[in-house]
């Protein structure tokens, strides 16, 4: 009971009061992410270094609070990661997702650890990780020298 009622606060506070949510001006890249499912639609905002480290991310649009929420949380998670790592924290989040991650890799994850019981939700599971595959879709798509400026209705 003590760690559900940890799950829903955490998961409040970063939906009533995101620390990442607003659209970030000069972006190296920006993408929308859409889970027509539920109706989540967010765009992803990352600015790098000259070393690849992510210096700010954030987020904007509408959804659950699941997908908010995760949203926040992974932005506070990378901010300070160089993009590789960004991206190993994102396929240990993903494998967290489908109940295969150790308590170490869980660790890293630290607070978006919390929603590993998402993978008991089939429905709610694209919600958790629509920014997480939007940020992979981000650098894979740079990786393939495509520059993501997202130009739509958040602008």
């Amino acid at each position: 009971m003590a760690n559900n009622t940890y799950y829903n606060e955490i998961l409040t506070e970063h939906n009533i009061r995101p620390l990442h949510k607003y659209k970030m001006e000069n972006a190296d890249f920006s993408l929308e992410g859409v889970n027509p499912s539920c109706g989540d639609d967010i765009v992803l905002y990352l600015k790098l270094d000259q070393d690849e480290k992510i210096v700010e991310a954030s987020f904007d649009g509408d959804g659950c609070a699941i997908s908010q929420a995760s949203s926040d949380i992974m932005c506070d998670l990378i901010i300070g990661k160089k993009k590789d790592e960004a991206l190993r924290l994102s396929e240990i989040f993903l494998r967290m997702i489908r109940g295969k991650i150790t308590d170490e890799e869980k660790e890293e994850l630290e607070e978006a650890g919390i929603l590993e019981d998402i993978s008991h939700m089939p429905a709610r599971v694209k919600c958790a990780v629509l920014a997480w595959h939007t940020m992979d879709e981000i650098f894979k798509d740079a990786e393939e020298g495509k520059i993501d400026q997202y130009s739509g209705k958040f602008e």
